[in-house]
C-alpha cells in the first residue's frame, strides 16, 4: 500500500487531468492512427485584431483556442478578454518554446510581411496551419512554404476562403465541361482600395503606444520610425508590410482563373499605375500576365492566355453584348471575366454568383471538390486525418503557394515598371531573364506637387538609381532583419 494522502492522491490527479486536457491530440494520434473527428485541436492563434477573430469565430464551437498572440494589445483586447484561459503573448516565438509541446495547430493572421517566417516556424516544429492571405510576401517565401507543406506532412490551408465556396465550384465545371470553349483572356478587378494608398512616406515620428510592441510588428522587415498611420489596419498600403489592393484581393478574384485554368507560372509579365511611390502601393494599377499552353483536359483545351488585373477604379472594358444599365463591378467588390471561344463567364468576388453572357444554364457535372463546412472547419477536418490518407483541402499550400506567387508577381510586374518593358519570368528558377546587369531603376520617395501663384508644380523627390537585378531580387527574396531568419528551402 502507498504512504500517498487522500489530499495528495486527489492533487495529483487533478493535475493530471489538468495536464490531459491540453496534451496535443497529436499524441493520441500517432500512437492510435488516425484521430477521431470528435478530438478537439489545441490551436493557437498569431494575430487576433482583424480576421484573426474571424477565423477563431469559425472553430471555437468544438476546438480549444489555448494561446493567443498579438503584437497590438490594445486591438487585441477585446478577443483576449473573450478567452480569459488562453495564454497570451506578445512574441510568437515565446509562446512556441512554452507551448509548442501543447499546440496541435497555428492560425496566422498577422501582417502580410510576417506570414512566412511565423507560418515556417510553426510546420518546421510540426503544426498545422492556417494562414491568411496573401500566403506571404515574396515569390521566395510561397516557394519555401510550398515546399516545407510536402516535407513535413501537416495540414494546411490559406485564408481565401473562397476557395471552399460554391461559386468557384461552379466556375470549374462549368469551364472543365467545355461550356464556354477555350479561354484565352481573363480580366479581373475590385474595387478596392478602401484604405489610403498613393501616400508619400511619414516625416513626422509617433511616440510608441504602450500597447504596441513595434519591434515585433517589424519582425523581418527593416526597421523603420513609428507613425501612428501603419497600425493597426493601414499597413495593407505600405510595400515594407502589405502588398495593396492586389494582394489583399487577388487571393480572393485570381484564384478562379488560376484553379480552372490549371495555371502555373507565367511567362511574361508587365505592370503599370497611377503614380508609382518607394514605399507605398499606387492608388490605382493594372498588371497584364501571360500563361502558356497547359495540358489539354477531355472536354476543353488549355491555350495560352492573357490574365489582366485593375484596382483602384480602373476596369475592363464592358464585354460586347453585357445588359446596359447593369453593373459591371459584381458581387463582393470583385469581378472576373473569362473570355472564351464559345461563351463568356462573369463572376464576382469569390467565384460568387456565376453566369453566361449568352444566358444559358450550364448543367455540367459537379466535379470539383465541395466542401459542406466552413474553409476554416474543413482545415480542422484535414488536421485530423493521417497525412497518408488525408483528402487536402482546397487551398492547401500545394495550391495556395504556386498561386500566391501569381499574385506577388503581379506587385513585382508593378513595382518594377520604371524599366519600361515587358518582363520575361523563369519562374522554375525565380528570376526574370531579360533585366540586364547594367541596367539601373529608380523611385519616387516623395511626390512634392504644389502649385504657387496658380501654378503647378511637379517637384518629385527620386531614389538614387540602383541596379535593376539587384533590385528585383530582393523582391523576389527579401533580405531579413538580423535576429529573424527563415528555414532552408527542403
Amino acid at each position: 500500500m502507498s504512504n500517498i494522502s487522500r489530499r495528495q492522491f486527489l492533487k495529483t490527479g487533478a493535475a493530471a487531468l489538468a495536464g490531459i486536457t491540453i496534451a496535443p491530440s497529436t499524441i493520441l494520434g500517432k500512437k492510435f492512427g488516425k484521430r477521431s473527428p470528435s478530438d478537439k485541436l489545441n490551436i493557437a492563434v498569431v494575430g487576433i485584431g482583424g480576421m484573426g477573430h474571424a477565423n477563431i469565430n469559425a472553430v471555437k464551437a468544438t476546438e480549444n483556442i489555448v494561446a493567443l498572440c498579438d503584437v497590438n494589445w490594445d486591438y487585441a483586447k477585446g478577443v483576449f478578454d473573450e478567452f480569459p484561459k488562453a495564454k497570451r503573448y506578445w512574441d510568437y516565438r515565446k509562446m512556441f518554446d512554452e507551448m509548442g509541446k501543447s499546440i496541435d495547430a497555428v492560425i496566422i493572421a498577422t501582417a502580410d510581411h510576417t506570414h512566412a517566417i511565423i507560418t515556417a516556424d510553426a510546420m518546421t516544429l510540426g503544426k498545422h496551419v492556417y494562414c491568411q492571405k496573401p500566403l506571404t510576401h515574396s515569390v521566395y517565401e510561397s516557394r519555401l512554404l510550398t515546399r516545407l507543406a510536402a516535407s513535413t506532412g501537416v495540414a494546411t490551408q490559406m485564408g481565401n476562403q473562397g476557395a471552399s465556396g460554391e461559386g468557384t465550384n461552379l466556375v470549374c465545371d462549368w469551364i472543365w465541361n467545355g461550356e464556354i470553349g477555350e479561354v484565352t483572356k481573363v480580366e479581373c478587378a475590385t474595387d478596392r482600395p478602401i484604405w489610403p494608398q498613393g501616400l508619400n512616406e511619414p516625416e513626422k515620428v509617433d511616440e510608441i503606444p504602450s500597447t504596441l510592441n513595434w519591434d515585433l510588428f517589424t519582425g523581418p522587415a527593416k526597421l523603420l520610425p513609428y507613425s501612428h498611420i501603419y497600425q493597426p489596419w493601414n499597413w495593407r498600403g505600405w510595400w515594407a508590410y502589405g502588398t495593396g489592393a492586389l494582394g489583399d484581393m487577388a487571393c480572393h478574384i485570381l484564384h478562379q482563373p488560376f484553379e480552372a485554368l490549371h495555371l502555373g507560372y507565367p511567362t511574361k509579365v508587365e505592370g503599370s499605375s497611377t503614380l508609382l511611390l518607394n514605399a507605398c502601393a499606387p492608388q490605382a494599377q493594372h498588371v497584364k500576365m501571360v500563361f502558356p499552353a497547359r495540358d489539354n483536359m477531355a472536354k476543353v483545351g488549355m491555350p495560352e492566355v492573357e490574365v489582366h488585373w485593375y484596382d483602384g477604379g480602373l476596369m475592363p472594358d464592358r464585354p460586347k453584348g453585357f445588359p446596359q444599365g447593369k453593373q459591371l463591378m459584381q458581387s463582393g467588390g470583385g469581378l472576373t471575366i473569362f473570355h472564351g471561344t464559345k461563351d463568356t463567364l462573369i463572376c464576382g468576388c469569390y467565384g460568387n454568383e456565376p453566369w453566361l453572357l449568352s444566358g444559358r444554364k450550364p448543367n455540367a457535372p459537379k466535379v470539383a471538390r465541395r466542401v459542406t463546412t466552413s474553409h476554416e472547419m474543413d482545415w480542422v477536418r484535414a488536421c485530423k486525418e493521417d497525412k497518408e490518407d488525408r483528402v487536402e483541402c482546397n487551398s492547401c499550400f500545394s495550391k495556395a503557394g504556386p498561386f500566391n506567387e501569381m499574385v506577388v508577381m503581379g506587385v513585382l510586374a508593378v513595382r518594377l515598371q520604371a524599366l519600361n518593358k515587358t518582363l520575361e519570368w523563369d519562374g522554375k528558377n525565380m528570376r526574370f531573364t531579360n533585366i540586364g546587369p547594367d541596367e539601373t531603376i529608380k523611385t519616387v520617395i516623395k511626390d512634392g506637387f504644389t502649385i504657387h501663384n496658380g501654378h503647378p508644380s511637379f517637384n518629385k523627390t527620386w531614389t538614387d538609381p540602383v541596379n535593376a537585378q539587384q533590385f528585383a531580387q530582393e523582391l523576389i527574396k527579401h533580405t531579413y532583419r538580423d535576429g529573424w531568419k527563415l528555414p532552408a528551402m527542403p
